[in-house]
């Protein structure tokens, strides 16, 4: 029986980047959903929903195939630190940030013939940043799109202190748990291709 075929739930280049880098040949279909957050939902649970969500809903225009989907938020004091909406906001967000810890959470959800998912969690240190940096970084336009405001592979990583856990998670996907997850689910790994 050949395996099944692989199609990323997700718009998001940096994981598409992650998945491409490691040879898996995959589709592209982002699921479009509304991300909000229900009242009184805790941060871990938000984040596998959505995920789960995702890679239910691309399963169904994907008939056969695997499909894997994430969710990524940043965590600060048990609230979720989404995209920012404008300029200030993500300056408002670098402030909360700097000079401190945060969480990022990452669901991560294979649905199709094998549905399963997790979340991994991942500890980021930002060393104190000056006034000067937050209005710098924000201008350059790179955290607009990012949960909590900041790219953690890009400029913004001369902030980062220390990482704790799965860097490529704080990136968008955790590629040793994804790997695992798709393999339970069939999809043939590039290694056991050769």
């Amino acid at each position: 029986m050949p395996a099944p075929r692989l199609v990323l739930a997700s718009a998001s280049p940096r994981r598409q980047q992650l998945l491409a880098q490691l040879g898996l040949q995959f589709e592209v279909a982002p699921a479009d959903l509304d991300e909000s957050v229900h009242p009184g939902e805790a941060p871990r649970a938000y984040v596998e929903r959505l995920a789960r969500a995702k890679a239910a809903f691309t399963t169904r225009a994907h008939p056969g195939a695997v499909c894997l989907a994430a969710d990524t938020s940043v965590v600060v004091d048990t609230e979720i630190l989404g995209k920012p909406g404008d300029d200030a906001e993500g300056r408002a967000m670098l402030k909360r940030l700097s000079g401190r810890e945060h969480l990022v959470m990452t669901g991560v959800a294979v649905a199709g013939p094998h549905a399963e998912s997790l979340v991994v969690v991942t500890k980021v240190r930002f060393r104190a940043l000056s006034l000067a940096e937050i209005v710098w970084y924000v201008a350059t336009g790179e955290g607009r799109d990012k949960a909590g405001g900041y790219a953690s592979q890009a400029r913004a990583g001369a902030f980062i202190e220390a990482i704790d856990g799965s860097v490529s998670s704080v990136i968008g996907l955790p590629l040793a748990e994804s790997l695992a997850l798709l393999a339970r689910a069939g999809v043939e790994l590039p290694w056991a291709m050769q």
